[in-house]
């Protein structure tokens, strides 16, 4: 069960049914989960035919019962994350319950390698305890009927998800343990995340190579083949992008936006886009931005690169910069003097191209999000 940091204007995320709030959380419904119900059921229809000496539709029946149970354990896991993080001062935006179980979706960062550590331990702990009840259930229940086979399930998920979890990798909550361990260590949360990273991709190839072995020697049902390398790719994809995040993050101080933001180039409203395009060549520096200003002045518009280039080389003499401008009331603002930190926070809250630099009521310059990437990435290629 992974606990990850997003911006909240990400709705690839947040895909899913809003099925409410528990303990004021948001919580969603992935539609891959009616995926995992479709193959636990088919599953205990199987088991119960052969085990239990039940007909198939019972076995469904069971089936979808312990999908409500497994997704209601793991919702307690990620309560578990959730409510932790809520104690030190973190914001929980939402949790999301889908086919590889679920993730709690936060603010922000911890704030020290203690608070990371308990937050990310908080949730196995929860499925430890679910997992110790669920054992002494098993062994309270008469054997042979439908109540201790479900008890049994339930003990061994959520034993294994406890182990599975803990495990030292990213993006289990294991690995973000080790990466509190190597933070406090070092006193350095990049490279904390990096080494967690790199354990994750361990992890997610020794996952491989347990599934396949234990399918292979029959201890593992083909069916579940499937989800479980889905399991380890899901691994090996959260590591990568951990170790890639490190890396970029790294390189926050050096944002500085009085050298990366494009200069401004003022044209006033009305002015054909080709005489625009003229002066701002005439001024030498091809590459600033066209700010529209109103009759008095003002900055009241940003002409978009990408629409300008768009027109004709023929109809630029007879179409307004207008046409092809945007209100800086709609574009994002960043403020001239913010550190790396929170422009990268102001970034992920507002995605966007460009962003409008100000200094005071001025403005001064305009971020393009492919100039930020390319600070952050070097060897990364871009598409413009």
């Amino acid at each position: 069960m992974e606990r990850r940091t997003r911006p909240p204007r990400r709705p690839d995320r947040r895909l899913g049914l809003n099925v409410g709030r528990v303990f004021g959380v948001p919580l969603h419904l992935n539609g891959s989960m009616v995926l995992l119900a479709v193959i636990i059921a088919v599953l205990y229809a199987e088991f119960a035919a052969r085990q239990l000496d039940l007909p198939q539709i019972s076995g469904y029946l069971i089936g979808f019962g312990f999908v409500v149970s497994l997704l209601g354990s793991v919702l307690l896991h990620e309560l578990g994350h959730a409510l932790t993080a809520r104690r030190y001062g973190i914001g929980v935006r939402g949790i999301t319950l889908e086919l590889l179980g679920g993730y709690t979706e936060m603010d922000r960062d911890a704030p020290s390698p203690r608070v990371d550590l308990l937050v990310s331990l908080a949730g196995p702990a929860v499925s430890a305890v679910l997992g110790v009840l669920a054992v002494a259930a098993t062994l309270a229940l008469p054997p042979g009927t439908v109540v201790h086979q479900l008890a049994f399930q339930l003990a061994v998920s959520n034993v294994i998800v406890a182990l599975f979890n803990s495990l030292p990798g990213l993006p289990l909550d294991g690995g973000r343990a080790l990466r509190a361990a190597v933070w406090g260590l070092t006193r350095d949360r990049h490279l904390g995340t990096e080494v967690a990273g790199w354990a994750g991709r361990v992890v997610a190839v020794g996952t491989t190579v347990v599934v396949v072995v234990l399918t292979v020697a029959d201890y593992l049902a083909p069916l579940a083949l499937p989800l479980m390398l889905l399991v380890a790719v899901t691994l090996w994809r959260g590591a990568g992008q951990s170790i890639r995040a490190a890396r970029v993050s790294r390189r926050f101080p050096l944002i500085d936006l009085s050298r990366l933001a494009r200069p401004v180039c003022p044209v006033t409203t009305g002015t054909p886009l080709a005489e625009a395009q003229r002066r701002r060549a005439d001024g030498g520096q091809p590459h600033s931005a066209l700010l529209v200003t109103d009759s008095a002045g003002r900055p009241a518009a940003l002409v978009d690169p990408v629409a300008a280039d768009a027109v004709p080389v023929e109809r630029r003499p007879w179409l307004a910069v207008d046409a092809v401008a945007r209100s800086l009331g709609t574009l994002p603002t960043l403020t001239l003097g913010w550190d790396g930190e929170r422009v990268m926070e102001a970034v992920q809250t507002h995605p966007g191209a460009q962003y409008v630099v100000t200094s005071g009521e001025d403005v001064v310059g305009i971020l393009h999000i492919a100039d930020l990437a390319q600070l952050l990435e070097p060897n990364r290629k871009m598409t413009q």
